[in-house]
């Protein structure tokens, strides 16, 4: 089993804000981001490499930290322009396009309810500004699985003098080998305990990576083990430290959940659109003896494909609708986020489904990039909210809306 290293320590800032030189988002260039991603996607997945140069060529295109707010000498972009970028990325490449979500994310958040230290935030913007700076939030756990559905991580922070000693380990953390600040949700080991985010940076002592993700998909994406020994926190790095319940990193806001669901689902639209790009490329090219004339000449193809545009056209239009209206402070579209995305994931899995089904064998030959795709959107069902969870939640309120008539 291999072991890795994080990255090198960043150095810590010492200024509360910054003003660092971000990259300005150049949106422009979304295309050709998409074609020079897609360009090495296959060669990551069959091999499961991180995509560095990936980042790189985010983070150049400012696209990286469009999230960054304005007090920071962000771009402040909002849910749609997100939305936007990370179906490109993920027409391209969703493991790039995953990591950046969670880094777009953590940027929007601390926008919108700044929670952060002040130096250990404006110690990210100025690694930002120089090169791709990865950030994503630890949750997971092997006995908890995710927080959103209760329970207590058994990651423990203790106290040694005026810092924190974290130890436990975390599953399916995202980018894990690329990250530049690890966002570890724990508890404490005090009597009442409590639980928050505590800022661990790559390169810590004791921090370490194992090689566990052996996935069917985003094998990319390198979500692999983090494991802490001791790792020394500083005293104030600590996002929300508050007793169970009161706990805003536990169970996240209606505009963070909104973000997260529409985000995350367009991304996967994007999988499902590169999809379908091939499936109709291969559609015109392919020309059976017997018929003597491409595939995309029969009535039932292009009856499929229809279907499949339409199908993802109507679940990308729901997307931007609802980000637009998030943006604009419509508390009712940030509601119906979680519903999208069970329309979202199911428009995009169905869609990459049904291409497979037209093109039979060559859909599942390794050579061609259908299969990938399909093991791909696939992993749209397990982020959160579910839709076991996101069903329940719905049901439960239109039935409270008709309330049981009376004897």
């Amino acid at each position: 089993m291999t072991v890795h290293q994080p990255p090198p320590l960043l150095a810590r800032a010492s200024a509360p804000e910054t003003t660092a030189a971000l990259p300005r988002p150049d949106y422009d260039r979304l295309p050709d981001v998409r074609r020079t991603l897609a360009a090495r996607a296959a060669e990551h997945d069959r091999d499961a490499t991180f995509p560095t140069e990936g980042f790189a060529l985010v983070h150049e295109a400012g696209l990286l930290t469009a999230t960054v707010g304005t007090r920071h000498g962000g771009p402040g972009a909002g849910l749609a322009d997100t939305v936007r970028i990370l179906h490109a990325l993920g027409a391209g490449d969703p493991a790039v396009a995953l990591v950046t979500a969670m880094t777009l994310f953590v940027h929007a958040s601390e926008a919108r309810t700044p929670g952060w230290p002040p130096a250990a935030y404006a110690g990210l913007l100025a690694a930002s500004a120089d090169a791709p700076a990865l950030v994503n939030a630890l949750r997971v756990e092997p006995e908890l699985g995710s927080p959103v559905r209760g329970g207590l991580p058994a990651t423990t922070a203790r106290r040694d003098g005026d810092d924190w000693l974290l130890t436990g380990r975390k599953v399916y953390s995202t980018g894990a080998v690329g990250l530049s600040h690890l966002l570890v949700f724990a508890r404490t080991d005090e009597d009442p305990v409590r639980v928050g985010t505590f800022l661990v940076r790559a390169g810590s002592p004791g921090l370490r990576i194992e090689e566990t993700w052996d996935h069917v998909g985003l094998r990319a994406s390198r979500s692999d083990d983090v494991l802490l020994d001791a790792v020394r926190v500083p005293g104030g790095d600590v996002i929300g430290l508050d007793v169970p319940g009161d706990v805003p990193g536990a169970r996240p806001d209606t505009v963070t959940g909104a973000w997260n669901a529409l985000g995350l689902t367009s991304l996967y639209l994007g999988v499902a659109e590169a999809a379908r790009d091939w499936l109709t490329g291969f559609l015109h090219e392919r020309v059976p003896t017997g018929l003597g004339a491409p595939l995309a000449t029969l009535p039932r193809f292009r009856t499929a494909v229809g279907e499949i545009e339409t199908r993802l056209t109507g679940a990308r239009t729901l997307l931007h609708a609802l980000a637009t209206a998030v943006d604009a402070g419509d508390t009712d579209a940030a509601e119906q986020a979680a519903g999208a995305k069970v329309l979202g994931t199911r428009a995009a899995i169905e869609s990459v489904e049904q291409a497979v089904s037209l093109t039979g064998n060559h859909g599942l030959t390794r050579a061609n990039p259908l299969q990938r795709h399909y093991r791909d959107v696939l992993c749209s069902r397990v982020h959160t909210p579910q839709d076991d969870s996101v069903l329940a939640a719905a049901g439960r309120a239109a039935l409270a809306r008709r309330a049981a008539p009376t004897a």
